[in-house]
């Protein structure tokens, strides 16, 4: 059944990239809430990014645009060498009940996040090694989708690509911070900071969630 655009949601599943190869697994899991905590600030968010079981995380966002721009900046604000993937799922997501961990949600949103995060797994391994996501929708949203993952495929292989320091100065545009405060942190000049946007890619990654902002997705 096609879910309704005003009714549907986008449920998230993120899990860390070879988790088994941790070796301080608490550590890594408190610098991963931390970051989580960024952008749980920053995006419109129906429930937060919260760890559930072993090396996942959970979320949901009212759109696809607001899920995009909140799986973008958790990505760019994780510590250099931690990274994770994400599984995205347009569809319901109901309330069915409460445990000690807090509401239990089952619906679409969710058995297609899950798909959707299998799927990313199943592409890093094969043709595309830098991709981190991957988005189902319910229903007949094959142009969607499509939409979407191309975007990903995209947005993935920017962002493999980025130092520290471009992955730092996106996020500072992405949180509305101005290039002179930013460049001072980094100890560079502000045009050093333009021209590294304009070379990481940066730049084009905060513009194209602006322009996603502009769509009802």
């Amino acid at each position: 059944m096609l879910i309704p655009m005003s009714e549907a949601r986008v449920a998230v599943i993120v899990d860390l990239v070879d988790s088994k190869r941790v070796t301080n697994r608490r550590e890594v899991q408190r610098e991963i809430l931390a970051a989580f905590s960024v952008v749980d600030g920053h995006v419109n968010t129906d429930d937060p990014l919260r760890a559930t079981v072993g090396d996942e995380f959970q979320a949901v966002y009212p759109t696809v645009a607001v899920a995009l721009e909140a799986t973008l900046l958790a990505r760019l604000v994780l510590p250099e060498g931690i990274d994770c993937r994400f599984g995205l799922g347009r569809g319901d997501v109901v309330d069915v009940g409460d445990s000690v961990g807090g509401v239990i949600q089952d619906g679409s949103g969710w058995w297609l996040a899950r798909e959707a995060i299998n799927e990313a797994h199943r592409r890093e391994d094969a043709r595309t090694p830098s991709l981190r996501g991957w988005f189902r929708a319910d229903g007949d949203d094959a142009g969607l989708e499509a939409l979407v993952n191309a975007y990903l495929l995209s947005r993935d292989h920017i962002v493999g690509a980025m130092t520290a320091r471009a992955r730092r100065l996106t996020v500072g545009t992405m949180l509305g911070r101005l290039q002179g405060e930013l460049a001072k942190e980094e100890g560079i000049t502000q045009s050093a900071v333009s021209q590294a946007l304009r070379r990481s890619g940066g730049g084009s990654l905060s513009a194209a969630i602006d322009e996603l902002r502009r769509l009802a997705l």
